[in-house]
């Protein structure tokens, strides 16, 4: 677990190494450094951050140095989740799901898959 909270910079290199289960900086930088305008020494410098925070490890593979993930994108949504939960909700999800549909249209693939997850809550609430 990372000893502190991921920042969007850095949760775009965590993005490409978990999509990649690892990537040198030369695939980090092709994949967001241009969109971003960052240089190489832009990416170096949050993949250093990632390390201190236990996020990242560096290995050696095939020669070259690769950033392997240490924190896994499910951790990461969770405390993330949580955190957004806690902070702007009071940890309610209710108020969340309110807020949300309040602001933006719901398609209907994600209606009916909110509605499953409800049943399959209750589902188990009555177990």
């Amino acid at each position: 677990m990372p000893e502190a909270r991921i920042s969007a910079a850095e949760s775009q290199v965590m993005t490409v190494v978990w999509a990649n289960n690892g990537a040198g900086v030369e695939e980090i930088l092709a994949a967001v450094g241009p969109a971003n305008g960052w240089s190489e020494s832009t990416i170096r410098t949050l993949i250093h951050r990632l390390i201190r925070k236990g996020a990242l490890v560096s290995e050696r593979r095939r020669g070259r140095t690769v950033y392997a993930p240490q924190l896994t994108r499910e951790a990461w949504l969770t405390t993330e989740g949580q955190g957004l939960l806690d902070r702007l909700f009071e940890g309610r999800l209710a108020g969340l799901v309110a807020h949300l549909t309040r602001e933006r249209a719901v398609a209907p693939e994600d209606l009916a898959r909110l509605k499953r997850l409800v049943a399959e809550l209750d589902a188990e609430d009555e177990d």
